[in-house]
C-alpha cells in the first residue's frame, strides 16, 4: 500500500498540512479539521524518517500533544522547553521549518533537536534527559523579574523523570507563587521500558479512572436521597483531596506543592487545550499528566517501540531496515561476551541506565535477571550503586554511552576511584556517532576519564580485543574503562592478537622514521595512512596503543631511537588527550609530534565519514598532514 500523502499528492487532493506554512498557522485550522491534520503530520513523518532515519516513536506519540499546546500558546512569546527533544519533530512542521526534513540530521541539515539557532520557536537546546523542568524554572524567574506576562511549558516523558534532576527541580518549583507548567508526557516508555518506583507510581495513577467512576456514581446516588443528599456531595467535594488520598496512591505531585491535573487523554486535542487554559489561570507550578501511546499510527512501531526509538532509514509498508546489518557492530560483540562473563563468574553483574537494548544487556537480562540491574535514566546512581556492588564483593560493569557517562563524572571520581573499586565502565559510542549532533558526540570521554586517579582506560582496535579487554577488565580489581565505537566492528588485523597485558601497547608494524600511535577505532584509519605513507616512499611503523592510561612509556622511549615523527591518532578532543600525554612525555627529547584530534569544539551532526573528513581525520588528510610535517624536519 503507498504512504497516504503520496497517494493523495497523486490526485490533486488538497493538503491541510500545505496551509502551515508558519508558527501559528495552525490556529487557521478549523477545529473538525485538526484530527485529519493530525494523520498527515503522521503520514509526513513516516515518509520522511523512513528515508533520512530520525527518531519516530516518540514523535509519532506527540503529534496531538504539540497541535495542542501551539492552539493553547502563542509562540514565539510562550515558550516550550522539550525535554531531550526526541518528540520536537511536529513543533518543527507547525513552526515553519518543513522544508528542513529534507536533510534532516545530515550535514548542514535541520538537527534532529531543538536548537535556539535554528528558530526562535525553539526557547532551549536539549539531548540530555531530565534538564526541562530546571532550564524551565530559569525561564520563569527571568520572566518574572523582567516583569513580563507569557507561559512557560516544559514538556517531560516520563522515562526522564526517572532521571534525579527533573526531582531537584521539581522540588524547587513547589515554591513557586506564579505560574509554570509542566506536562508529563507518559507513554509508558522511555528507549526501553520503564523501571522503577515512579513507572509504578504513574501506572497506579493510570488505573485512577476507578477514582472517576466511583466518584461520579457516589454523587449521582448522594443526589438522589431526599434530605440529607445534597449536604452529603458538598461535605465530599470539600473533602475530596482526602478521598482522592485514598484511591490514587500517594498524589506525589500534590504532595510536594505542586497542583495535579490529569491524566489527559494524550491523543484528544480539545480536552487537552480546555486543561492547558485552566493551567495558565493557576499561579503556582501545574503539572499536567497527559497519556499517549509511543509508535501511534504505525503498526511497526506501536509493536516494536524500542527498534522505532532511533531508527535507521526503513521500508515504510514493512518496517524493516533499509540496510540490513550483516555484519556484528561492537554493541553485538559486547553483548555476546557479557553472556559468556556471566557464565563462567557469577560475581558478574550489569547495570544500565534505562538502555538494555541500546548497550546490548538484553541478552544477559534474560539469562541472569538477578544479577541484571535497569537503574532508568540515571547515570550517576547508576555509578555509585555500581561501587556499592563493588564493594559487597562483586564485580560490576556499567554499560553506557560515552555521552551520557560524563553526566556522573563526580561519581566516578567520589565513590568509585578515591576508593580504588573494581568497576568496569563499558563506553559504548565512543567517538563520532553522527547524525545526533553535540549533545551526543563521544569525543570528551578519553579526556575526563583521564584527569581522575585510579582510573585505567582501554580501547580496542577491533572485534577480538574489545572481547579481550573485557575479560582482562573483569578480574582487574582497580577503575577500569573500555571505550568502543558506534557501528560495524573492525575485523582486521586478526592475526595480531598479543595477550592483554596492564600498561602495554601492541607493535603492529616495526619500521622507523615515523610512528603512528592509534588508538582505538583509529587503528583501521592508522593502517589506511601507513599504506598511503609507504606509496609516497615513507618508511613507518604502528602502534595500537591499547591503554590510553596508564600510557607505554617504556615503548615510546624505545622508538625515539629510530623514529623522527610521531603521531598520535584518537577521535577524542585535543584538550587532555592521549596526545597530550605522548607530547608531554617526548618532551625535550628533539622529537616531533603530530597530534590527529577532534578539534577543542562541539561537532554537529552529519554522517561519520563526513564529519571525519571535515574535521580532518580521515586516512587522506591525515596522510596530508604528515607530509608537512616531514618535509618540515626533512625526512623524506
Amino acid at each position: 500500500m503507498e504512504p497516504k500523502l503520496r497517494k493523495q499528492r497523486e490526485e490533486g487532493m488538497t493538503m491541510l498540512l500545505d496551509n502551515i506554512r508558519q508558527v501559528n498557522d495552525i490556529k487557521n485550522v478549523r477545529e473538525e479539521d485538526l484530527a485529519a491534520l493530525a494523520e498527515e503530520i503522521r503520514q509526513f513523518l513516516i515518509e520522511k524518517i523512513s528515508i533520512t532515519g530520525g527518531h519516530l516513536g516518540s514523535n509519532l506519540g506527540a503529534v496531538e500533544l504539540t497541535m495542542a499546546l501551539h492552539l493553547a500558546l502563542n509562540l514565539p512569546e510562550d515558550k516550550i522547553i522539550w525535554d531531550v527533544g526526541h518528540q520536537s519533530y511536529t513543533h518543527k512542521l507547525l513552526t515553519g521549518r518543513r522544508s528542513g526534513f529534507e536533510n534532516l540530521r545530515k550535514y548542514g541539515g535541520m538537527s534532529g533537536f531543538p536548537k535556539r539557532k535554528e528558530s526562535d520557536c525553539d526557547a532551549f537546546d536539549t539531548g540530555h534527559s531530565s534538564t526541562s523542568i530546571s532550564a524551565g524554572l530559569g525561564l520563569v524567574k527571568a520572566r518574572d523579574l523582567r516583569g513580563e506576562k507569557h507561559s512557560v511549558v516544559a514538556v517531560i516523558g516520563d522515562g526522564s523523570l526517572t532521571g534525579g534532576m527533573a526531582y531537584e527541580a521539581l522540588n524547587n518549583a513547589a515554591r513557586l507563587d506564579t505560574n509554570y507548567i509542566i506536562v508529563l508526557n507518559d507513554n509508558n516508555m522511555s528507549i526501553s521500558e520503564n523501571v522503577g518506583g515512579v513507572s509504578k507510581y504513574l501506572n497506579n495513577v493510570r488505573t485512577a479512572d476507578g477514582y472517576l467512576d466511583l466518584r461520579d456514581g457516589v454523587y449521582n446516588t448522594l443526589k438522589d436521597m431526599p434530605k440529607y443528599g445534597n449536604q452529603m456531595v458538598k461535605f465530599i467535594r470539600r473533602a475530596k483531596n482526602s478521598f482522592k488520598q485514598l484511591v490514587i496512591p500517594g498524589m506525589f505531585f500534590e504532595d510536594m506543592g505542586i497542583t495535579y491535573l490529569g491524566p489527559v487523554d494524550g491523543h484528544n486535542i480539545g480536552q487537552m487545550v480546555r486543561v492547558f487554559h485552566e493551567a495558565k489561570r493557576v499561579k503556582k507550578a501545574v503539572l499536567i499528566h497527559v497519556q499517549t501511546q509511543k509508535g501511534k499510527g504505525y503498526l511497526p512501531a506501536e509493536r516494536h517501540p524500542a527498534r522505532f526509538h532511533g531508527a535507521e532509514p526503513f521500508v515504510v509498508e514493512t518496517g524493516l531496515p533499509v540496510h540490513p546489518r550483516t555484519k556484528a557492530n561492537y554493541t553485538d560483540i559486547f553483548s555476546t561476551v557479557m553472556t559468556k562473563l556471566g557464565q563462567r563468574d557469577e560475581k558478574v553483574v550489569a547495570i544500565t541506565a534505562a538502555m538494555p537494548d541500546g548497550t546490548g544487556l538484553k541478552r544477559f537480562r534474560n539469562m541472569y535477571p538477578d544479577r541484571f540491574f535497569d537503574v532508568g535514566i540515571a547515570e550517576e546512581h547508576a555509578v555509585t550503586f555500581a561501587a556499592g556492588l563493588a564493594a559487597g564483593g562483586l564485580k560490576p560493569i556499567v554499560a553506557v554511552y560515552s555521552s551520557f557517562l560524563q553526566r556522573a563524572y563526580d561519581q566516578i571520581l567520589h565513590d568509585v576511584c578515591i576508593q580504588n573499586l573494581p568497576v568496569v565502565f563499558a563506553i559504548d559510542r565512543a567517538g563520532l556517532v553522527g547524525s545526533d549532533g553535540e549533545t551526543h558526540q563521544g569525543i570528551f570521554d578519553l579526556s575526563y576519564l583521564s584527569s581522575i586517579p585510579n582510573m585505567h582506560i582501554m580501547a580496542p582496535k577491533n572485534k577480538w580485543e574489545l572481547s579481550d579487554m573485557l575479560k582482562f577488565a573483569v578480574d582487574f580489581g582497580a577503575p577500569i574503562a573500555i571505550r568502543y565505537p558506534r557501528g560495524e566492528a573492525y575485523d582486521g588485523l586478526k592475526e595480531y592478537r598479543e595477550p592483554v597485558v596492564y600498561g602495554k601497547s601492541e607493535l603492529i608494524y616495526k619500521e622507523k622514521d615515523i610512528c603512528l600511535l592509534a588508538v582505538g577505532s583509529m587503528v583501521k584509519t592508522a593502517c589506511q595512512v601507513r599504506e598511503l605513507l609507504k606509496e609516497e616512499g615513507y618508511s613507518c611503523s604502528l602502534v595500537n596503543a591499547r591503554f590510553v592510561k596508564p600510557m607505554d612509556e617504556e615503548l615510546i622511549e624505545a622508538a625515539t631511537e629510530d623514529h623522527k615523527l610521531f603521531v598520535t591518532m584518537e577521535e577524542n578532543v585535543a584538550s587532555g588527550g592521549y596526545g597530550e600525554r605522548v607530547r608531554g612525555f617526548l618532551e625535550n627529547r628533539g622529537k616531533a609530534l603530530l597530534s590527529i584530534t577532534i578539534p577543542d569544539e562541539y561537532v554537529e551532526h552529519g554522517n561519520v565519514d563526513i564529519l571525519r573528513q571535515e574535521l580532518g581525520i580521515d586516512a587522506d588528510s591525515i596522510k596530508k598532514k604528515i607530509l608537512a610535517a616531514a618535509a618540515a624536519w626533512r625526512l623524506g
